[in-house]
């Protein structure tokens, strides 16, 4: 397997285009893995002919020591440093929490489609309930039309977002655990049923990008695709000002 990906990174084996702010940081520990993994590749055989060598010379424990027990500190030194920087990534990406600025916008997957509310000019969510879920009446997340907080949300099929702003995503699911993920925006999160996971990133390039569904989800998971628009900030409020719902 070691092998296989090392191989990958010495023929430049490309990678999804990198719009994220976090992704940066992301690739470069990818990429150093990588590169890694290609050089001990080559090292564990120099030290495996090496062994083989000083066996048939002399098998004296200082050898020994040098040849199997030195190397194998190094490599197991090595790759909790590479595990802790991971972790670092991890925890300052996941767990530090969108900033209170960032715009929220709700992401409801269900068998086949994904679903993109934003709270309108109240900066608030209405409540759903799911006895109200209707697609073809124009309901599909079961917003409650008495909710006043809820009369000017609105339901988009494609995720608009504002380049160089950030987004804060609450992730749900209406039956079964749906994989959110943006491969040039460097996040994937499960939407789960019954909970709420946020999500948050900023995009930096003005574009469209694959959204996908990476739990197999059921006979139509083929199709539980969308598209994430990022436009310039300019262009995005005049979207928002033709989508907004004035109650």
């Amino acid at each position: 397997m070691h092998s296989a990906t090392a191989l990958l990174v010495f023929l430049r084996w490309p990678l999804p285009a990198d719009v994220a702010a976090h992704g940066h940081a992301l690739d470069r520990h990818l990429l150093l893995n990588l590169n890694l993994a290609l050089a001990f590749l080559a090292l564990a055989h120099v030290l495996l002919f090496a062994g083989l060598m000083l066996r048939r010379r002399d098998a004296s424990a200082q050898h020994k020591v040098m040849a199997e027990y030195v190397p194998l500190a190094g490599f197991a030194l090595l790759f909790f440093l590479l595990a802790a920087h991971a972790q670092t990534l991890w925890a300052n990406e996941r767990f530090t929490g969108a900033s209170p600025e960032a715009l929220q916008i709700e992401v409801t997957g269900m068998q086949f489609a994904w679903y993109f509310r934003y709270p309108g000019q109240d900066a608030a969510f209405g409540e759903t309930r799911p006895e109200l879920v209707d697609a073809g009446e124009g309901n599909p997340l079961g917003i409650v039309p008495t909710d006043e907080r809820g009369k000017d949300d609105f339901v988009s099929a494609q995720l608009v977002l504002p380049a160089g702003r950030e987004v804060d995503l609450a992730l749900r699911s209406l039956d079964v655990i749906h994989g959110f993920a943006i491969p040039e925006m460097r996040v994937k999160q499960n939407a789960v049923p019954g909970q709420t996971t946020h999500l948050h990133f900023t995009a930096e390039k003005p574009g469209e990008y694959a959204l996908l569904c990476t739990q197999v989800c059921g006979l139509g998971h083929y199709r539980m695709s969308s598209t994430v628009r990022v436009l310039t900030p300019e262009a995005y409020a005049a979207w928002l000002s033709a989508r907004e719902v004035h109650p």
